[in-house]
């Protein structure tokens, strides 16, 4: 079965859990350090054939250009990763659709190529701010990837769907939604999805509950995980207790987690799993086809 290998594409530096510590305006004075770690994912994928979907933040993509180039030249699929990595929640609707169509511009615009797929800034489509995925319809986006079906201190949609399908928006519109995976275990949904939860966890209970979705419940799974995820010498930034277990723990483990990852599973890019599914229709490979 094919599953979705993404990557949000942004630096250490950008992650919510360091907002406090690092605020925007420093972000320019940073050692920028995604375009190295980006190059190595886009270099492991190529080994192992691996078509992947990249969400690229905004600041980045504006920063480093030729990396989004790149990832499209190597034939992977270019999606929007928001402007800012602000949290949804935490803007208007007004802002988040500036953000949102500027986002988009700038990458077709560097890519020459309709870009599909969404996803914010820390899985911020939550409750409360469901509105959003109003204004992704609006904006021509054809799927998102932003719903948690999990209760988390920063995010999350607990009895949200669990498998990628349409979602009705609050104005009653449909959307295509490929949630970020959980297994059920005692009735309680554990994330396996990537990321963080792939460093903390065990590897044989991601293995498993991946595999489990899979088998079980015949259903494709996306994983993720970030750039800074495989940089063991990224700068030490002193943040919270909390903040440092989440960022730093088994950062030195994680790249060569992956390799074996995706030695046992089935991978492509998200549009494509969703394609053959029946969810989506093929890609269109140029704006002005669109």
């Amino acid at each position: 079965m094919l599953n979705a290998m993404t990557v949000d594409v942004e630096d250490y530096f950008h992650v919510a859990a360091f907002a406090h510590v690092i605020p925007r305006s420093d972000w320019d004075s940073r050692e920028l350090r995604v375009e190295g770690n980006t190059a190595r994912l886009v270099d492991l994928f190529a080994e192992h054939r691996i078509r992947a979907t990249f969400f690229v933040l905004g600041w980045v993509a504006r920063k480093v250009p030729a990396l989004v180039r790149r990832l499209h030249d190597a034939g992977h699929e270019v999606a929007s990763h928001g402007m800012s990595h602000t949290l949804v929640y935490r803007q208007s609707p007004q802002e988040f659709r500036a953000e949102t169509r500027e986002s988009k511009a700038l990458l077709e615009d560097l890519i020459g190529c309709r870009v599909r797929g969404y996803r914010a800034a820390s899985y911020s489509v939550t409750p409360k701010s469901r509105w959003a995925l109003d204004v992704l319809v609006e904006e021509g986006f054809e799927y998102d990837s932003s719903i948690f079906p999990v209760r988390h201190d920063r995010y999350g949609m607990p009895d949200a769907g669990r498998h990628p399908g349409p979602v009705n928006t609050p104005l009653g519109r449909s959307l295509l939604e490929f949630p970020l995976t959980t297994c059920e275990i005692a009735g309680v949904r554990v994330p396996v999805a990537g990321g963080g939860y792939f460093r903390l966890l065990p590897y044989w209970l991601t293995r498993w509950g991946l595999g489990d979705v899979n088998r079980r419940e015949s259903a494709p799974f996306v994983f993720y995980l970030h750039p800074w995820e495989i940089d063991a010498g990224q700068p030490d930034i002193a943040a919270g207790a909390i903040s440092r277990f989440r960022h730093y723990t088994n950062i030195d483990r994680c790249e060569t987690r992956l390799k074996r990852l995706v030695r046992e599973f089935r991978f492509g890019a998200m549009e494509d799993v969703l394609t053959e599914n029946g969810l989506l229709a093929p890609a269109v490979r140029s704006v002005a086809e669109a």
